[in-house]
């Protein structure tokens, strides 16, 4: 394997990738491709900083070794600095896919998998573009580091989605609708044209029918997808550590205990999750976990790498990870997600005198106050599901807004996407999943 030099703590990690794209463009192909890569990231620690290097050349691995050593100044204490004593030194293989693998099917089966979808986006005659999209990604992950660290797991997605734009007159509405899975079986079987014919009618029914809104504060009730978002966007960020370094005020703010929202209200991240924030072990080795980021209601925890931990005297999260090989690991979710309540769906609903169902959304963004912008979204009346609507923006206080949440649905749903991803830095896209019940906020902005 490696010379690890004494005096330092180092680690590698490679990745071999094989991915697959597909893209078709109003029934012509225009990406078939499949690709595989491989490439190491090295890092050397010697107590005082960090020095890193990637390579796609496996082979120079110990050469790179040995051009950080030259470039670290050696500390035999260097074991008992904080940092290093919360590195684990994990020792696993866990190959799930290997019977099941994603490279093991065709790619014209993948496009004609894609091919029975899109022959159903014709079903409404307002439908004047029609992208298709598969992906797919198959990881074989190795660790090891000079702490005996020797890990060895694979993950494995594959995903297909339909984007339609409708017109008629002036008017115009688009929209997307896709499944991604952890096998070709499983998206097969649920992302069919029965399926994309019910999303072109819907997408329809708004373009002929929506009216706007008029601006309000009103009560409103998040889907799983939106919920999800919300959660990630507006409170995920929030959470990650790195954040707090070198400011006390954020340290303040969030100080663990700190009662933040509705008693019912328990987010947490874990990456234990089947999906695309499934990962067992972060980017420096750590064994990731089901960490809660509020636990009724109550500030409860927070997501770290080991030097985040180290900085504010807790314990590493498995929340350390890099979208590849080429960038060095930072504080990134897994899957976030608001855990069920304990009322029925319809229920909730009922409660609602006149209010707004966000279906699904355009973008989020969040940080103290949040944002989200709905794509299909409905009217509520008296307990019923009415009249699509224009909404372009539903907004709020974060803190305010979860003290607002007054009922969550009795079951929880979780996102997955292969497509797009998580940003932060220069490190876009990465693979996560967020959900959560059906979520009802008794005041928001509506505009």
């Amino acid at each position: 394997m490696y010379k690890f030099r004494e005096g330092f703590y180092s680690d590698v990690r490679v990745e071999e990738r094989f991915i697959t794209s597909i893209r078709y463009r109003n029934g012509v192909l225009e990406e078939s491709k499949q690709s595989t890569v491989k490439k190491a990231f090295i890092r050397v620690y010697d107590g005082t900083m960090w020095y890193y290097a990637s390579t796609y050349r496996l082979a120079a691995v110990q050469e790179e070794l040995d051009k950080l050593y030259a470039m670290a100044t050696a500390n035999t204490a260097v074991e008992d600095d904080p940092v290093v004593e919360r590195l684990q030194a994990n020792r696993e293989t866990d190959i799930k896919f290997a019977d099941n693998c994603i490279k093991d099917v065709s790619i014209e089966r993948k496009r004609k998998l894609l091919e029975d979808v899109l022959s159903a986006a014709g079903s409404s005659e307002y439908v004047k573009m029609c992208v298709g999209l598969y992906s797919d990604r198959y990881s074989v992950y190795e660790f090891c580091s000079s702490k005996g660290a020797d890990i060895k797991y694979d993950m494995q997605l594959c995903g297909a989605r339909v984007a339609l734009a409708l017109a008629e007159g002036e008017e115009n509405f688009s929209d997307s609708e896709g499944c991604t899975e952890n096998s070709f079986e499983k998206l097969a079987a649920s992302f069919t044209a029965g399926k994309i014919e019910e999303f072109a009618a819907e997408l329809e029914n708004f373009l002929l029918h929506a009216k706007s809104v008029q601006a309000g504060v009103y009560p409103v009730i998040l889907s799983p997808l939106v919920a999800g978002v919300f959660a990630h966007e507006s409170f995920g960020h929030k959470s990650e550590a790195d954040f707090m370094l070198g400011d006390e005020t954020m340290k303040r703010e969030w100080t663990l205990g700190k009662k933040v929202g509705a008693d019912m209200l328990s987010i947490y991240d874990s990456g234990a999750e089947d999906g695309s924030g499934y990962v067992p072990f972060d980017d420096e080795g750590t064994r990731t976990q089901k960490t809660y980021l509020i636990k009724n209601g109550v500030l409860a925890g927070r997501l770290h790498s080991a030097e985040t931990a180290a900085d504010l005297g807790e314990d590493p999260t498995g929340n350390a990870r890099a979208i590849n090989c080429e960038f060095e690991p930072i504080v990134r979710m897994t899957s976030t997600v608001i855990e069920a309540g304990n009322t029925p769906v319809d229920e909730l609903f009922a409660r609602v005198k006149h209010g707004y169902f966000i279906k699904s959304y355009k973008h989020g963004s969040g940080m103290s106050t949040f944002t989200i912008a709905p794509n299909r979204a409905y009217e509520i009346i008296d307990g019923k599901i009415g009249d699509p609507v224009k909404i372009a923006v539903i907004s709020g206080n974060v803190f305010e807004t979860l003290n607002l949440i007054d009922g969550l649905s009795d079951k929880a749903e979780i996102s997955s996407s292969i497509f797009g991803g998580c940003g932060k830095n220069e490190q876009f896209p990465l693979n996560v999943s967020f959900g959560g019940p059906y979520v009802s906020v008794s005041k928001m902005n509506v505009q």
